[in-house]
Parts: structure tokens; sequence; C-alpha cells
């Protein structure tokens, strides 16, 4: 496991909230008094919203919470809940007559595992944020991970149970940190210890089998493969960055998913970025890039580390 969570940086609340039945769940990160925010999708999949806030020439600059959930796109029911939590503590975008909490987020699709008729509603974002901490230690089965998996080119019979994770680096007083709700349609590796920990898993055999060989000799049409996948993330540091410069983190930060998953970025991944910078120190853009890609990384393995058998489904921790 690599050291580090997300609440690492200060002025960072993290909630979970799950239906451990169903396998569903909701991570949300608070950030109450107003972070810098960017974005950045690159699978060709995705669910998400408020992303359009996120582009430098538009005009809110603050964001007060970031969702990440399970439920694909009936997930993103979340965000009403979590608007209302905020509401009640009077943290928005002020209007005149009220606030209007600014909350962008991301889905995965969990559907296939567990009640795929039970998705994170309003009730369950509500919750979630109402159980924010400022220091979350919560990783595997729990949040957007309960019903996170990997390695689905075969289906669940041959797919790995994955979770979330959370590392975080610091570099004299910058700190940069990272949660991932790992869902891919690819393998998995630790990329610093050079070595796969996750994928399509022959239970029979007892061996990894590999998703891009399989890709090559089972294809026929390049879209057979429904798009039940995708990892989605939030990137949190003390730099002083403006919304531009998040924009960029985001972008950088997904040469982590490049390194740590194979293949990424599919037509069946809707894999997403988010970047929120409290504005703390100064400090290089492009170390604070380097270091997202590689705490995003480390996420990746620790959701894998972390993570139990659920659903039907092997964890790294019951095949090592």
């Amino acid at each position: 496991m690599y050291e580090g969570f997300l609440t690492d940086v200060k002025g960072i609340r993290l909630g979970h909230a799950e239906d451990d039945l169903a396998l569903t769940g909701t991570s949300v990160v608070l950030c109450q008094d107003g972070f810098t925010a960017g974005v950045d999708v690159r699978g060709a999949g995705p669910g998400t919203r408020e992303t359009d806030l996120l582009r430098a020439e538009n005009l809110v600059q603050k964001v007060h919470a970031v969702f990440l959930t399970g439920g694909s796109a009936y997930g993103l029911d979340v965000g009403g809940g979590i608007m209302k939590y905020l509401e009640e503590k009077n943290v928005g975008f002020d209007v005149g007559v009220g606030v209007v909490p600014i909350v962008p987020g991301a889905v995965l699709f969990d559907l296939a595992l567990g009640d795929a008729k039970v998705r994170p509603d309003f009730k369950m974002g509500y919750e979630a944020a109402k159980s924010a901490k400022d220091k979350d230690e919560t990783e595997g089965n729990f949040g957007a991970g309960c019903g996170a998996s990997v390695g689905k080119i075969l289906g669940n019979d041959f797919a790995m149970k994955s979770g979330i994770g959370q590392s975080s680096i610091k570099i004299g007083d910058l700190v940069v940190s990272s949660i991932v709700a790992l869902n891919a349609l690819g393998d998995i590796f630790d990329y610093e210890e050079g070595k796969r920990i996750g994928g399509v898993y022959d239970r029979k055999n007892k061996k990894f089998l590999d998703t891009n060989s399989l890709y090559e000799k089972r294809l026929n049409d390049y879209n057979q493969f429904s798009p039940a996948n995708t990892t989605i993330s939030v990137i949190a540091t003390n730099a002083r960055l403006s919304k531009a410069n998040c924009n960029k983190i985001s972008q950088m930060a997904h040469d982590g998913y490049a390194r740590s998953i194979n293949p990424v970025h599919t037509m069946n991944d809707g894999d997403t970025i988010f970047t929120l910078a409290s504005g703390e120190v100064s400090a290089d853009i492009n170390l604070v890039g380097i270091l997202a890609a590689k705490t995003i990384s480390r996420s990746i393995a620790n959701a894998i580390y972390s993570a139990k058998d659920s659903g039907g489904l092997v964890s790294y921790n019951s095949i090592k």
C-alpha cells in the first residue's frame, strides 16, 4: 500500500455512503470554502455533471464539492442531495437571493453487480456529504468503489473486484493527493513495482489473461462491449493554480491512468479526473502535474490492494 490520503490537503473533507447489498455507493469531496477546479475527460463514454463550468473562460471560479458515484447516469441524482446539504450550511455561489452550491461530479457503471434497480440518489448524496470528515482513510469496497470492478472484457466470470484508493505526496510545503474509484475495462498494474495486480483473471487456471490479446482474438464488432466501465478521480493540492492550470493538471494526471491501466481511455470507458486547488502554496505547474500523475497511479494500486471479494468477484487479496 502507498501512503497518504486525499484529506492530507487542508480544507478538503471526504465522505462516503453505500448500499452493501445493492453494491453501489457515492464518495463526496467537500471544499466548503471554495477551491479552484478543473477537469479533463478522456474516456469516450462519460457521465458527468457541471463540467462545462470548469472551462477557463466561464464565470464560476470556485467549486464547493465534487462527487464520484456509482449508478451510471442515474447516480447523477446525488448532486442534488449534496447541494441540499451545502445550502443548509449557507455554502455556495452568492446569487443575491441565496446561494447556489457548485457541485460537479462523475459517474461509473456498476449496475452489473448487485441490484441494478438500486442506485445512488438524492438521499445517498446528502448522507455522504453529511458524513464528510477532514481526515478520511477509507479505501476498498466503500463509497463509489462499492460496486467497482476491473478486467471486464469476458464478463463477471473473469472480472476482479476493485474499489476506491487514496494516496498523497509531499514535497516541502507542497501537497498533492488523490482519490480514485477504479472501474476499468482493462488490466491493472502497480507501475512503480512493475507488476500486474488486477484485470482479467482465469479462476480455474489461477492466472491473469491479457485484455489486449483477448481483444485482438475475439473482436468481430469493435463496439460490441458495453460502456460498463469508467475510472473517475479527484486530485487535490494546496498549490496556487488558476482554472486553466487545474485543467492542465487534470490532463497531466491522466498519465497515471495510462501507466496503470491497459488499455485505457477506450470507447467503453468514461475516464474523468477533477483537480481541486486551495491556493495556499506557490508551486511550479509542471511539478504539480508530475506529482498528480504519480499519486493517481498509487491510488489505482491502493484501490486494488484494499479491495475485498464481493458480488461473486475475486479480489487481489484472495489470489495474491
